[in-house]
């Protein structure tokens, strides 16, 4: 099979796919009766961001953890629990803890709205249902111990940087309902960390990064700049934040992406003036 001209098998490309992402679910096998290109350009795409075998690259700085608690997230909050506990039980091979997991879920509600969590919690209960069909489940069952990964030691436990609702918009909303207010950025600032009552695993930029690519899912260039700005200030490069963003790219669109390039080039432009 020439990757980008001539024939593509799709017996020989499934084969490979499978191999490399470890398993697949079955409508890939039928789409690549009928496209097997576009299911190539997927594989190749998908598996580059989520670091299958022999997609990814030396020189990519996010962890496959912290990309799949990324992808976890999204796909949970689309509703799309069935694809979502697949990389949950990812996540058990990779010796992620439900804690670490809802999290994840944490930095991406105050985006996503806060049911956001209950849909990621939804996908942990039928990554652990016996009769779901999707993916290895460790042999142990999910993991009781955390395995570290390099996302746990991205920037300072204690944030840095002040409320993310410090700032003019809510100052306004507190002058008109201050109880919505105050009780709005106390359940923000405890799921992004800038606040902690109760010791956590994922660091305040970890959780912007996942807060980032969910910003980018819906579109919020001028938001999603000021979180990146947070996350610079807070030990993220622009490596980072571009990888955290492309892992929204597999269940949103490219769109996200550029979303998220506008996005970081506004923040990048901020820093410069």
């Amino acid at each position: 099979m020439s990757e980008e001209s001539g024939e593509i098998d799709p017996v020989t490309l499934m084969k490979k796919y499978t191999e490399e992402r470890g398993d697949i679910f079955p409508e890939f096998h039928y789409m690549a009766q009928h496209r097997p290109r576009t299911v190539h350009y997927i594989h190749r795409a998908a598996g580059y961001i989520l670091k299958n075998a022999n997609q990814d690259a030396p020189d990519q700085e996010l962890s496959l953890v912290m990309r799949e608690l990324i992808a976890t997230c999204i796909l949970s909050a689309k509703g799309d629990e069935r694809f979502a506990a697949n990389h949950v039980r990812r996540l058990y091979r990779l010796g992620v803890t439900n804690a670490v997991i809802l999290e994840a879920a944490e930095g991406m509600a105050p985006v996503l709205g806060h049911s956001s969590i209950s849909h990621v919690a939804q996908s942990i209960l039928l990554a652990n249902d016996p009769d779901y069909p999707f993916g290895e489940m460790p042999a142990s069952g999910e993991p009781s111990e955390l395995t570290p990964f390099p996302e746990l030691e991205l920037g300072p436990k204690d944030a840095a940087s002040p409320p993310l609702f410090d700032d003019a918009d809510w100052r306004y909303a507190a002058e008109i309902d201050p109880e919505f207010a105050e009780r709005t950025a106390m359940f923000v600032d405890h799921c992004l960390g800038t606040v902690r009552k109760e010791p956590n695993a994922l660091p305040p930029c970890a959780r912007l990064l996942v807060g980032i690519a969910a910003l980018c899912m819906r579109g919020e260039e001028q938001i999603a700049a000021e979180y990146i700005r947070r996350a610079y200030a807070l030990g993220a490069n622009r490596r980072k934040v571009l990888e955290a963003i492309s892992c929204a790219q597999n269940m949103t669109g490219a769109v996200s992406a550029q979303i998220g390039l506008r996005a970081m080039q506004l923040a990048d432009n901020a820093l410069v003036r």
